[in-house]
């Protein structure tokens, strides 16, 4: 795309676990060439994989040059969009990754902060998903696997960036994976994609996110 248009970058993973489908590149690439709130939207595929999903994050933020920034990642068993909280500076993996890797507790970033809270309005994006009739939930914690791994190496690339605002947002698995899954809930692919293009906008609409109650007891 040649316009001058600001940009939003959109990130998904292939597939893992073995699945043949990850619903997140699914979801962001329908958004890809979209333009929300005068901004285009920039689809871009992450590996699951340690290490070369952040080298892979790293080269798209220089070469697109984001004011905003969303990954998104599978999140099996969950029956919401889930709005990340915090990521956590450690990969502690329970099974490998698309290259085989499987690091326990090793830190993300070595002498880096423990955590990073996202810079999403989360409680804004809560309120207006649910207001859409959308189901959304705050997330507190985004896992110990690649997609925390993405999550925190995004916010510690955007810790002297105040201008670039970015977070992670984990769906559920679509209907088609869910079959192989019983009792596992799942969203229609369309439902994610609206979510998506809400959550967007409302991140690029709101700049002091509202003081609703978004915690957990346990």
């Amino acid at each position: 795309m040649s316009d001058s248009l600001p940009r939003v970058l959109l990130t998904g993973f292939d597939p893992f676990g073995g699945e043949t489908l990850n619903p997140s590149w699914e979801a962001v690439r329908r958004l890809d060439g979209e333009v929300v709130q005068g901004r285009r939207v920039v689809a871009e595929q992450l590996p699951t994989c340690f290490g070369d999903s952040l080298r892979r994050l790293r080269a798209a933020l220089t070469r697109i040059r984001p004011e905003l920034v969303v990954c998104v990642g599978q999140a099996g068993g969950r029956s919401r969009v889930s709005l990340e909280r915090v990521a956590i500076n450690v990969d502690d993996a329970r099974i490998a990754d698309n290259a085989g890797k499987r690091p326990i507790d090793r830190p993300i970033v070595r002498g880096a902060p423990a955590a990073y809270f996202t810079s999403l309005p989360i409680k804004a994006q809560l309120a207006a998903l649910q207001a859409a009739g959308l189901p959304a939930e705050i997330s507190q914690t985004a896992g110990t696997f690649v997609c925390n791994h993405v999550f925190y190496g995004l916010l510690h690339a955007l810790r002297d960036k105040p201008q670039i605002r970015g977070g992670f947002v984990h769906i559920p698995f679509l209907p088609e994976q869910a079959v192989a899954h019983p009792g596992a809930p799942s969203l229609a692919l369309d439902t994610i994609v609206a979510s998506l293009r809400l959550i967007v906008d409302t991140a690029l609409t709101t700049r002091r996110d509202r003081r609703v109650a978004g915690g957990a007891t346990h």
